[in-house]
């Protein structure tokens, strides 16, 4: 019995599919994932709406992931971790500034917050360190209320440690944050706080009323977690880790 040779253009199409798993298996996929809300989107009403928590997380947040995938995939950054990212943000600048900050940003600003009735107070190392920097509680938070509030155009407000182990308030532009290599004079600081003031995180329930988001969002401020991040990793001069 004769054996039926493969047509040519089944040959073609064989080896054409083989070399394409070929590269598709050496091409370095991006991973950065959109983290699940640490609760649900109501916890924190009536201070922010279940409507824009829903919005913000599923569909902002959500964009700077997809997006940030897309810039890296194929580069050596689809290997890198949320923090590198951050670290060559301001260099690399465009699309890697823009939505790896807004992956970053938002990851963070999500675990500083919790339902009004497990806000709690600062830790006491905490507070002693903010009386240190700010005078008392109160004389920082009118600090953070006043620049998130007077920062012009759309941003996120933060309080952080600088380089010298003194707490400070510093509001960003955009999507950056005081993490971003070459973004601050003096070296990146890091967030123990943050808070978004795009107009995306209140416009649905406060609209152009700035100051009175602000003012409400300290009643779901996390403070356990705000002090868990200065004393575990603040203090020691490390950024707090997020996953991809």
């Amino acid at each position: 019995v004769r054996e039926l040779e493969t047509p040519p253009l089944f040959c073609f199409v064989r080896l054409t599919i083989e070399r394409l798993t070929q590269v598709a298996g050496q091409v370095k996929m991006a991973s950065f994932k959109l983290p699940d809300l640490p609760y649900p989107y109501e916890a924190l009403e009536p201070y922010i709406d279940k409507e824009t928590m829903n919005l913000h997380h599923k569909n902002h947040h959500n964009t700077y992931v997809t997006k940030l995938n897309a810039a890296v995939s194929g580069s050596d950054l689809a290997s890198a971790t949320l923090m590198e990212v951050q670290n060559i943000a301001f260099k690399k600048g465009g699309a890697i500034r823009n939505h790896g900050g807004g992956h970053y940003n938002h990851a963070f600003f999500w675990t500083i917050m919790c339902a009004p009735d497990k806000s709690g107070e600062p830790s006491p190392a905490l507070a002693e360190a903010i009386t240190a920097s700010f005078g008392s509680i109160d004389a920082m938070k009118k600090e953070f209320t006043d620049k998130a509030v007077g920062l012009f155009g759309s941003g996120f407000c933060w309080l952080c440690m600088d380089k010298s182990g003194k707490l400070v308030v510093i509001p960003t532009s955009n999507q950056d944050n005081p993490l971003m290599d070459g973004l601050i004079e003096g070296g990146p600081a890091v967030p123990v706080l943050g808070l978004d003031v795009w107009e995306h995180a209140y416009y649905l329930k406060y609209q152009s009323r700035r100051p009175e988001y602000v003012a409400a969002w300290w009643n779901v401020v996390n403070w356990p977690r705000v002090s868990e991040y200065f004393e575990k990793h603040a203090k020691n001069g490390e950024p707090v880790p997020l996953p991809n």
